[in-house]
């Protein structure tokens, strides 16, 4: 008898706990819904721009967004090459470069990115910093890290003896495959000597 009892009051407290249970998600809906607001944020791109185009200028880089919904909204670059290498078209966001980068001299640039209400010049959210990275193409050679190297070698040496080492270094990016590797040969006096890979 004491197992039934204790079965029923079992059977009734879950049957409670499963109407609470649906009730509270609609409460909680109804509440998320009376009280949600609409964020308002950036929406980045990634900003990027090959090195040395052969194009006429201006070279577009990429566009700057926000999330805004404002007729009045006008967009704005701030920082040290803004409105003179880069510049922005103030309706839709769509950055320009206005010279030819090389990324030997400058790899990347950072920027600040704003929008305004054009009527009174309130900003319509935080000003967002982004960067522009110039991406590398292969466009220069390796170069001697000094213009002589001296080797010796005893006479009667065997054969694979170590004789000098020589470096050269490439200005190109490395992490672009291939783009900063260098090898080596030997152009005059080959019937005497070898050069390998690491020089």
């Amino acid at each position: 008898m004491d197992y039934i009892i204790l079965l029923h009051s079992l059977f009734f407290t879950l049957a409670f706990a499963d109407k609470e249970s649906q009730k509270n998600p609609q409460n909680l809906s109804s509440n998320k819904a009376s009280h949600k607001r609409l964020k308002r944020d950036w929406i980045w791109n990634q900003m990027h721009i090959k090195e040395e185009i052969d194009a006429p200028l201006p070279h577009h880089v990429g566009k700057i967004t926000s999330s805004v919904r404002n007729s009045n909204a006008k967009y704005i670059i701030e920082g040290e090459y803004a409105n003179t290498i880069f510049k922005v078209e103030e309706t839709s966001g769509d950055v320009y470069a206005f010279e030819r980068l090389d990324r030997e001299k400058k790899a990347e640039y950072e920027l600040t990115a704003l929008i305004i209400d054009r009527r009174n010049n309130q900003s319509l959210e935080p000003p967002s910093k982004f960067i522009i990275k110039v991406y590398d193409i292969n466009d220069n050679v390796p170069v001697f890290v000094q213009k002589v190297f001296n080797g010796s070698v005893p006479e009667m040496s065997p054969v694979g003896t170590s004789v000098t080492k020589v470096t050269a270094v490439d200005a190109d990016d490395p992490t672009v495959s291939g783009h900063a590797t260098v090898s080596y040969q030997v152009i005059k006096g080959d019937e005497y000597f070898t050069i390998d890979d690491s020089g």
